[in-house]
């Protein structure tokens, strides 16, 4: 459930705004990665400067146990769905121009990133044992010394791994992982169709999530490129990334807004 928030819309946002995450060049994880950078793209959609503060244990810092999340002034929130409802309550939201079916369309779209591209993830970082040994364990464990950055990591993939058995995940195949993710990028890329956002001329929360997921999947090193080669066949998808990329990112604070640490090499072309 969504906490409700009540601030005066005239409250200005500080300047000494948060955001909290994993370290950027050895620890973060894709999954992680993908929701931190769909939160700053909200954030700098919203015009609302936010500066990066990486930490080896943001996931226990924050309230619900994930990344990311930001302190701003007295209050502590984490999660997209939080941080957008509480950004709201401060006078800040990028789909009051949205009608109330237009609404209900974008939270099923929402939705299915979710359930989709940011359980695939987590299924390939924690189920297939390849990326498990030579990418997850390794980055996961890597503030802590040996034996607790084992036990660290032995223990999220248990949880995980409990989750993926509860949706009906686990018996999946990587074939069938990466069949979901296509599937997922063919509806996201017959919605966006030719339109620079997928609610026409300006950016809601869904561009900020697509953003994060997809530009993350593009120029995140796995052992494989069979992630990233599904969503490099929808070209709209492709530019929709590039886009965002050079308007929000581009030329801006490098602490703050870096997208392109921890990636196979230069941004998108």
């Amino acid at each position: 459930m969504i906490p409700s928030y009540r601030c005066s819309a005239a409250e200005p946002w500080p300047e000494n705004a948060a955001l909290y995450q994993q370290m950027k060049e050895e620890q973060i994880l894709l999954s992680d990665n993908a929701s931190c950078l769909a939160v700053q793209a909200f954030l700098q959609m919203c015009s609302l400067p936010v500066h990066v503060v990486c930490r080896p244990n943001a996931e226990y810092m924050s309230p619900s146990g994930k990344v990311p999340f930001i302190h701003v002034g007295n209050q502590v929130v984490s999660e997209l769905g939080p941080i957008v409802q509480f950004v709201k309550a401060k006078g800040h939201s990028l789909s009051d121009g949205l009608d109330e079916v237009q609404k209900a369309e974008m939270k099923a779209y929402m939705e299915l990133v979710n359930n989709m591209l940011l359980t695939a993830e987590l299924y390939l970082q924690w189920c297939d044992d390849a990326t498990v040994e030579e990418i997850t364990h390794p980055r996961y464990g890597s503030p802590y010394p040996w034996p607790l950055n084992r036990i660290l990591a032995y223990q999220k993939q248990w949880e995980v791994r409990r989750k993926m058995k509860a949706i009906g995940w686990a018996g999946k195949s990587l074939e069938q992982v990466l069949e979901d993710v296509d599937q997922c990028c063919q509806a996201l890329s017959q919605r966006l169709g030719t339109q620079p956002y997928f609610f026409n001329k300006l950016p809601t929360e869904l561009d900020a999530l697509v953003f994060g997921h997809l530009f993350t999947i593009l120029t995140t090193q796995l052992t494989s490129d069979e992630l990233s080669e599904k969503v490099k066949n929808y070209s709209n998808l492709v530019a929709f990334c590039r886009r965002i990329e050079q308007q929000y990112f581009e030329g801006r604070d490098k602490d703050s807004s870096s997208t392109s640490r921890f990636s196979k090499g230069p941004l998108l072309r």
